[in-house]
């Protein structure tokens, strides 16, 4: 599975389907493809993994917004699990989904693996301040995150709340008689351990604050304020738990001479009279860096100039958006007693008053054909 599938496609929905929708259809497969029914089947294990990290996305609602508006890219390259979880964080993460179809485990999968689950950790969120540049050519960032790590040292023993099982049993009398339920345990969160020993400084969950420098993956053509998903960057579980995820959020950097929408790029460019009538040719910014653009004879104030492919890369196909440069003609603000003068006369050349034809279209005309 060198090439992801859409996660729609890997349960077999439609993208519009519902919560309810997205839960059965996983539980569908992942009973299909369970370890326990498939011994030592190795493909039948890659299938299980590819359903339950289609699941850890589609049944967020924020993470399922963000694929659903920018696909695999937008997890950042690590959305799901991204190979960095175990068939156990599966089973700790989506075990009550299957209720008591594999050994009556409550929260886990199979008899073998008993009750106990491994506790999650909670997310991290970091701002990202990202170029014009960075962003239309990608970036690979180096950031340093205070977070929790479980510390050297510890060590475990089984709860004596529930021992090890991860959860307790309570009987309660009722009109219809005896009632069982099960329930995480209070004591050890459902891990089925305890912390035995922890050196100093370490809290009670056996975790204690380190500053770790984490590697991030920006891929071309993100947006401000778009969230991308880093799993297993988070702090760690308590109790030798599963990390949480490091959520990225992007902040773009306004540019001081390109304006973005979208994946197009605008620039304001300004000639003067002379060159608009005559005809000039102007330098102008680019993302790459600069280019040369003819302005023709005659060009009236507000035209816009459309360079192909010179804006930002679309993040989920091939391609690129185009740069708009709207041209602007300078009128002087002060003018000389001479430059009056020659004005005054040219003033009095018909040439010189205005006479739009049906080429020479209006501002609503202009955006009309630009968009």
């Amino acid at each position: 599975m060198s090439e992801k599938r859409d996660y729609y496609e890997v349960l077999g929905l439609s993208k519009g389907a519902t919560e309810a929708e997205i839960k059965k259809a996983y539980r569908k497969l992942a009973l299909k493809y369970h370890p326990d029914k498939n011994p030592d089947d190795k493909e039948a294990e890659e299938k299980f993994k590819e359903a339950a990290e289609a699941y850890e996305v589609l049944s967020n609602a924020e993470k399922k917004s963000r694929y659903d508006q920018f696909g695999h890219a937008g997890m950042g390259g690590a959305g799901g699990f991204g190979g960095g979880m175990n068939m156990d964080d599966i089973f700790s993460q989506f075990g009550d989904i299957f209720g008591g179809a594999f050994g009556g485990g409550g929260g886990s999968f199979g008899g073998s693996r008993g009750g106990s689950r491994r506790v999650r950790g909670t997310n991290l969120r970091v701002k990202m301040k990202l170029t014009l540049q960075e962003i239309a050519d990608g970036v690979t960032k180096k950031i340093k995150v205070n977070k929790l790590v479980n510390a050297e040292g510890v060590t475990f023993k089984t709860c004596s709340n529930c021992n090890g099982s991860g959860r307790v049993t309570r009987v309660s009398q009722t009109f219809l008689g005896a009632m069982q339920t099960q329930s995480s345990c209070p004591t050890c969160h459902g891990a089925g351990k305890m912390i035995d020993k922890k050196p100093d400084g370490a809290d009670a969950n056996g975790l204690e604050r380190k500053e770790e420098v984490i590697e991030i993956e920006i891929p071309a053509g993100v947006m401000d304020g778009m969230q991308l998903s880093v799993t297993g960057k988070g702090n760690a579980g308590p109790f030798d738990g599963v990390a949480g995820d490091l959520i990225v959020v992007v902040e773009e950097i306004p540019d001081e001479k390109l304006r973005r929408d979208g994946d197009n790029l605008h620039y304001d460019a300004y000639v003067s009279f002379v060159d608009a009538v005559l005809g000039s040719s102007i330098e102008i910014p680019t993302i790459s860096g600069k280019a040369k653009i003819k302005v023709e004879a005659g060009t009236q104030s507000g035209k816009v100039l459309r360079l192909k492919g010179k804006g930002i890369p679309a993040l989920q196909s091939y391609g690129k958006g185009d740069l708009f440069v709207h041209i602007n003609v300078w009128t002087p603000k002060k003018v000389s007693k001479k430059e009056k003068e020659m004005l005054e006369k040219l003033g009095e050349s018909e040439n010189f008053q205005p006479n739009p034809d049906k080429q020479d279209k209006g501002f609503f005309e202009r955006m009309k054909d630009m968009f």
